[in-house]
């Protein structure tokens, strides 16, 4: 079967491929250049977050320089993605997702797997690095999901129910590794994925309506049936009341929303913020990053920021919208889906609108997977738009 579906892309007509002359005339510069800002407006708020914690190292730059590599790394990625041919990516997807599955296991794995902040999610490597593959799972699903879903025969205007299950199935392994692994806002982002790919797919609308509900009642059985941690509980539940529990789950969110209203219009300035530089804030190059464009850059700061990353995702939406087939649309919304619900849950759990949960700020936060899993997603929107762009669209 898996050779069959390999055949039936590999041979699947096309314009032209991705590369050529015509590549960097066709690309997106403004999602590149939008991107590309936000990456370089991160790695200074990384700068200023990681300041304080490496001043007793004997190079109190080396937090910095390890974020500027995994920011190369991330865009020579996107790079390739980009330049992927498009046939092969959809022939070869069963294996990418096969292998990311593959990889969500091996944290398990004893001498091999890492435990950070209470989820057993990442892969220890030589020289104290790590990897987390759930952020490759993100884009693993969208391909796979997108692959599914739009396997319609020609009189066909929906996907098939089986199809629809099928892609569902394709989600839900990797939700239920990854749930395990005590990672919840992964979990959360790729339910959101999910259900948008459905809902753009053309799939009946009691496919939509049962996700939204079972969703719902699967949370609440969750909790009820003691399958999620006290204190993953405690995270998502915080923000509803977090003047009762200021010693743990709720003082990140204290002190954010501490950060953040006292930076004022324009900020305390870089490397002045003292919430930021007294190390109030915990994991402020990561998960509360936006803290520190709150305090040192204050509103103005912070909407530049937000205005960045909604020409990311106003850039995304078009490709979507103007792709030629109905594979690169589901892919194109998976990612939006994606970089749409991570930065709106990311900004509002610091801004005490959101429950906690443990992910960064795509293009923005420190963390070498996530910054290497966003640009492949910004890769395969330029993939995208240069399907479109070949075949004429």
């Amino acid at each position: 079967m898996r050779t069959a579906y390999r055949e039936r892309y590999s041979t699947a007509p096309i314009a032209r491929g991705t590369g050529g002359p015509g590549y960097w005339r066709d690309l997106d510069w403004i999602l590149l250049g939008a991107a590309f800002a936000v990456t370089v407006f991160g790695s200074v708020l990384v700068w200023s977050a990681s300041r304080a914690d490496m001043a007793a190292e004997s190079d109190p730059q080396s937090y910095l320089k390890r974020h500027l590599v995994n920011v190369v790394i991330g865009l020579a990625l996107g790079v390739v993605a980009s330049r992927l041919d498009y046939r092969w990516l959809r022939a070869y997807t069963p294996i990418i997702y096969g292998v990311s599955v593959l990889m969500l296991v091996l944290p398990f794995v004893p001498g091999v797997g890492a435990r950070i902040a209470g989820a057993r999610a990442w892969i220890d490597l030589p020289g104290g690095m790590t990897v987390q593959p759930s952020e490759f799972a993100k884009v693993a699903v969208i391909l796979m999901m997108a692959a599914i879903l739009s396997e319609k025969r020609d009189i066909e205007s929906e996907p098939r129910d089986r199809d629809v299950l099928l892609s569902l199935g394709v989600a839900v392994l990797p939700i239920l590794i990854i749930l395990v692994q005590n990672d919840t806002g992964t979990v959360l982002i790729l339910g959101a994925v999910s259900l948008s790919l459905v809902a753009v797919s053309g799939a009946r609308t009691r496919w939509v309506v049962g996700l939204i509900g079972g969703a719902v009642i699967g949370g609440m059985l969750a909790i009820q049936l003691g399958l999620l941690k006290e204190y993953q509980v405690a995270r998502l539940t915080s923000f509803i009341n977090p003047t009762t529990d200021v010693g743990s789950a709720a003082y990140n969110a204290n002190q954010a929303r501490i950060a953040i209203g006292g930076g004022g219009m324009f900020g305390y300035g870089l490397f002045q913020g003292p919430q930021t530089q007294g190390k109030f804030v915990p994991v402020n190059e990561s998960d509360f990053i936006f803290t520190v464009v709150g305090e040192e850059f204050g509103f103005v700061g912070a909407v530049i920021l937000i205005l960045l990353m909604a020409i990311v995702l106003w850039r995304a939406v078009m490709i979507a919208f103007r792709a030629d087939d109905l594979y690169g649309r589901l892919v194109a919304t998976g990612i939006v889906a994606w970089l749409a619900f991570q930065m709106f849950e990311n900004i509002g759990m610091t801004l005490g609108i959101m429950p906690i949960t443990g992910i960064p700020l795509p293009l923005v936060s420190a963390g070498g997977t996530s910054m290497m899993a966003t640009w492949i997603a910004v890769g395969l929107l330029q993939n995208v738009r240069l399907h479109a762009q070949r075949a004429g669209v």
